[in-house]
């Protein structure tokens, strides 16, 4: 491959090829020559199409994970001469760099205390203060799951309205695995019967496998995503991130500077107007808009097309709802191996065979539960879906009677 590939698609073309080629078991060696050239010549764009490209040809995204490992092991070393554009303090690129940066640093703090654990002789059990040092470590790194939300519900919506839905799917599925690899390593060092020995082959399977995975998300988000979002997104959709961004919070940093964009496009709420008649009566804006948010539910609206259309804004919320999700497809508002399931209750509803699906779970202490609507009109026809989630935890301990005006303090 020494000739210069100039035109973009034919770019894309020969990436996919090669990447074909490791998912068929070429060997890395055999390929790292022709990857390093390519790639010499590619920018994070053309990473994006090729992986959106495979998606569509029928390509399992679980595929595409794995090639998209093998992709940045061949190419790191090209990648990194890159420079990165300079951004002015509190842009959400800035933002993402400062926590990556600091995500790399808290990876190494947890290796030095996991070798710490495993460096005793092998029939001694590590000591609990060791063992609680490290899973503080641990509990510090966990953080880059508020890092992740913000990617997936603010970053992704924006790619998606540039027509660039790849990232979502295989990002997000690389990030719930690093999410899965955490967890497990957490699991493991909550076991009080593992000895010295166990920990230092467990360092390896368990904890090893967990910190690479963050690292080498740090590297693809350094070095494909952010590039590529740089080059895609304006001013004042990165103003729009910017400002929404607060509500899931900041991964190991605090980004005292606050970036608004110079010509930021702030959304305002539409006039009150007048009332709205339904059936049983009447209702203003301003009237309907308080209501919702009284509610002791938090409600999302799902049209005919899949789309995400309005979701109330009460205090409290199960699960976070930023601006950026609205007109987003359903789809890509859920990990992808939530997306089936997703999939088969909107069928089920535009098919007519059900009308409601209805889900409950332990989260954090709390008992979650979540119903879907099919909406219809009265002659029957699907209009969207209607997602309703409570939190019961409270509901669930009442027992006698309350009779008398008593007000929660």
């Amino acid at each position: 491959m020494s000739e210069l590939i100039d035109n973009g698609r034919e770019r894309v073309a020969t990436l996919k090829h090669v990447i074909r080629g490791l998912q068929r078991g070429v060997p890395l060696p055999i390929v790292q020559q022709d990857m390093v050239a390519l790639v010499r010549q590619c920018d994070a764009a053309d990473v994006a199409v090729m992986e959106q490209e495979l998606i569509a040809e029928g390509t399992p995204v679980t595929e595409i994970m794995g090639a998209c490992d093998l992709h940045a092991h061949a190419v790191r070393e090209v990648l990194v001469e890159r420079e990165s554009a300079a951004l002015p303090a509190g842009h959400p690129v800035d933002v993402f760099r400062r926590e990556n940066a600091a995500l790399g640093e808290q990876v190494a703090r947890v290796r030095e205390a996991l070798a710490a654990l495993a460096s005793g002789p092998a029939a001694e059990s590590p000591a609990r203060d060791a063992r609680l040092a490290a899973r503080r470590e641990l509990g510090l790194l966990m953080d880059v799951d508020k890092h992740y939300q913000r990617k997936e519900q603010l970053l992704f919506p924006f790619l998606e309205q540039r027509g660039i839905t790849g990232p979502s799917q295989v990002m997000w599925a690389k990030d719930d695995e690093v999410r899965d690899r955490l967890r497990a390593l957490d699991e493991a060092l909550g076991d009080e019967g593992c000895s010295a020995g166990d920990w230092a082959r467990l360092r390896q399977e368990v904890g090893e496998r967990a910190l690479s995975a963050v690292a080498e998300m740090v590297f693809k988000e350094e070095h494909i995503l952010l590039p590529m979002s740089l080059q895609k997104l304006r001013e004042e959709e990165w103003a729009q991130i910017a400002a929404q961004s607060a509500a899931f919070g900041f991964c190991l940093v605090d980004p005292a500077a606050r970036w608004t964009g110079a010509d930021a496009a702030q959304a305002k709420p539409a006039a009150a107007g007048e009332a709205l008649a339904f059936a049983t009566g009447s209702l203003t804006p301003a009237q309907l808009q308080a209501l919702f948010r009284s509610l002791p539910v938090d409600v999302t609206f799902v049209d005919a097309d899949d789309r995400v259309r309005y979701f109330s804004d009460g205090g409290g919320r199960v699960f976070q709802r930023p601006l950026a999700v609205l007109g987003r497809k359903v789809q890509n508002c859920h990990p992808p191996a939530s997306v089936g399931t997703v999939e088969r209750i909107l069928a089920d509803f535009k098919s007519g065979a059900q009308n409601v699906a209805e889900f409950w779970l332990q989260m954090r202490g709390r008992f979650v539960h979540i119903r879907y609507f099919a909406l219809r009109d009265e002659a029957g026809t699907y209009l969207g879906t209607l997602e309703v989630t409570q939190d019961l935890t409270r509901e669930r301990t009442l027992e006698g009677d309350r009779r008398l005006l008593q007000y929660e303090s």
